[in-house]
């Protein structure tokens, strides 16, 4: 399975969807599914993404979405979604 959770979180700033958005196409990595909201600042962004084209293991991508964060200010973790849904069951 080639799909995964993007979220990232942190206090809202010009550019931070540019940037995302930019590492996942550099990476062709598809957007399926996207929400993102800011509440008195706060920047929050959950994404569903298709790794399937992308040359690089999860594991790379994970980290260096990671960094991107750590650069641009907010925390951004990715996780493979037969994970997330273990993790989020009813």
């Amino acid at each position: 399975m080639s799909k995964t959770i993007i979220t990232v979180v942190g206090k809202d700033t010009v550019g931070i969807i540019a940037r995302v958005c930019t590492y996942l196409a550099d990476n062709s990595i598809n957007i399926e599914d996207i929400s993102q909201t800011i509440v008195q600042g706060y920047f929050n962004m959950m994404m569903v993404v298709d790794m399937e084209k992308c040359e690089k293991h999860f594991i790379d991508v994970a980290e260096e979405l990671e960094k991107l964060g750590n650069d641009i200010g907010v925390i951004i973790h990715a996780q493979k979604e037969e994970i997330f849904e273990k993790m989020h069951r009813f």
